[in-house]
């Protein structure tokens, strides 16, 4: 019999007395007879859980909920798992154009971190104003965001310029003290992409300067991802979070691309636990599939891509680059594992369209540029995958958004329940659930979610543990998945029977040292 707080006793109590049914207290809706994973890692048990006024009210011994409390509604979870919300840490999107989020809830999530790989919110160079218009929207999640270090730079007046002086440093470095006192919960990196590939280390150490007074995160999506240099860019990562003592290193998506062994996942993880034992707080999140998704511009040269790659360079140079294609993409498996999923071509592998238009596929891509179209690219290996995923400090996030043609947009976290959980065995149940609820939860210091407890946002899945499936893939990526009986935000059902209901309960959830600050003002 699991022990419960004093006041959880007592509802019981008075429910085995069998009081009047109007002295009984309301409450909104009761789920019963669940096997509630609590978020915690610990072991999953049986209970209710009663909800009212958007939070948790109390958990009950199964069966007891209705009799202690005066439920609206009795959802009975028999067979069914009982979670917290899913938090997505590493999320895209638009919650001003697209607030229903319909590919988030229907896998369950019901919090989303925006603002990942360098790139700020569209729309939030003033993240306070951002925030509120977001509050006005009234999403169907819950949001949170990072501010991106390219979207600062471009902010600054420096784009992608190489070695800002101090007072374009400094600019923006006040705009991420300024991103982080309006709620952003922390500062993202995107040094592979442009601008953000033109830092250097001082750059780096400055902007973290804010994010260390805070002890908040820095989440990098690294120079380079490639076996053989990642190794490399994840020091980078820590070497910036060790110039600013406090600043929590996570690393985004991690990956090992072009590694075949399980074993190169090391590559990463001793970096981290190394790190770890300096003292340094290390996380990072992982999506369950074997490609990536991103711009074409990944597979350009430095000098091909904006600012440098003028239409006049490009042609001056077309030998030199045509070369370079032919060479990367080959070394990322071929023309066949870079699967096109926006531009002219979407829905079809460079192969495909070479075979078409009957010329070399280093030409299609030259003809379309780098920032011609974003693709799917096969470049990674199922068990370096997994021994990330199953690592210490690894959470599950989705590096998805809704209309991305990448089947993690709505696939990430019923995939890992059907088949890293459910076939493979390789995470528990209660582990599964801890990496996608109180880990990130902790993240991103919402003491509040996460977790199933009394006092705690209303916010959980009830799923089918045998049924609940990831459908979508790479030639149906907008596929729902299913095994889901409900999901609810603040207490209101946003999902129920796998359908999304339309209900927008969310909201804007501002970082605890931002509302510390205002508490202080």
């Amino acid at each position: 019999m699991r022990r419960f707080s004093g006041a959880v006793l007592a509802c019981v109590v008075a429910a085995c007395t069998t009081p009047p049914a109007d002295a009984r207290p309301a409450c909104d809706l009761v789920i019963e007879r669940g096997l509630i994973v609590d978020g915690t890692g610990g072991a999953a048990f049986a209970g209710d859980v009663v909800i009212r006024a958007g939070q948790i009210a109390a958990l009950t011994d199964a069966g007891q909920g209705a009799s202690a409390f005066r439920p609206r509604e009795v959802l009975d979870a028999t067979g069914m798992v009982v979670a917290p919300g899913f938090i997505d840490v590493h999320a895209h999107g638009d919650p001003l154009r697209t607030p229903e989020f319909r590919n988030f809830v229907t896998m369950g999530v019901t919090t989303i971190c925006l603002g990942l790989d360098g790139s700020s919110p569209a729309g939030s160079e003033d993240f306070g104003a951002w925030f509120d218009a977001v509050d006005r929207r009234r999403p169907a999640v819950h949001v949170t965001a990072c501010i991106g270090h390219g979207s600062a730079r471009d902010q600054a007046g420096i784009g992608a310029s190489a070695g800002p002086d101090a007072a374009a440093i400094q600019r923006m470095v006040d705009l991420v003290d300024a991103a982080l006192d309006a709620g952003a919960v922390g500062l993202s990196t995107g040094l592979e992409y442009t601008p953000g590939r033109s830092a250097d280390a001082a750059e780096l150490a400055a902007i973290a300067a804010p994010v260390a007074a805070r002890r908040a995160f820095i989440a990098s999506h690294v120079r380079n991802e490639d076996d053989g240099a990642v190794a490399a860019a994840v020091d980078e990562l820590l070497d910036q979070c060790r110039a600013a003592p406090g600043a929590r290193a996570h690393l985004s998506h991690a990956k090992v691309v072009h590694a075949h062994d399980p074993a190169r996942a090391a590559v990463i993880l001793d970096r981290m636990e190394k790190a770890r034992a300096e003292g340094l707080s290390v996380s990072a999140d992982v999506y369950p599939y074997t490609a990536s998704y991103t711009g074409v511009s990944i597979l350009f040269p430095d000098w091909a891509r904006p600012p440098l790659g003028t239409p006049e360079v490009l042609a001056d140079r077309r030998a030199d680059l045509l070369d370079h294609l032919r060479r990367r993409v080959e070394s990322r498996n071929g023309p066949a594992a870079t699967l096109f999923g926006s531009g002219p071509y979407a829905g079809r592998t460079l192969a495909e369209i070479a075979s078409t238009e009957q010329r070399p596929f280093e030409e299609v891509l030259a003809d379309l540029g780098p920032d011609g179209a974003s693709a799917a690219y096969f470049v990674m290996d199922e068990g370096v995958m997994e021994a990330l995923l199953t690592s210490e400090g690894a959470m599950v996030a989705s590096d998805g958004s809704p209309t991305m043609r990448h089947p993690r947009g709505h696939g990430t976290f019923p995939r890992v329940l059907a088949h890293h959980v459910r076939e493979r065995g390789a995470l528990t149940l209660e582990d599964a659930v801890h990496r996608m609820t109180g880990l990130p939860a902790a993240l991103l210091g919402l003491g509040d979610r996460g977790t199933i407890a009394a006092g705690a946002a209303a916010d959980l899945v009830v799923f089918d543990p045998e049924r609940v499936q990831d459908n979508a893939t790479f030639t149906a990526p907008f596929d729902r998945a299913t095994g889901f009986r409900a999901v609810f935000v603040a207490g209101e059902a946003v999902v129920r029977d796998d359908a999304p209901t339309g209900a927008r309960p969310g909201g804007v959830l501002r970082a605890a040292h931002a509302r510390a600050e205002e508490a202080r003002r």
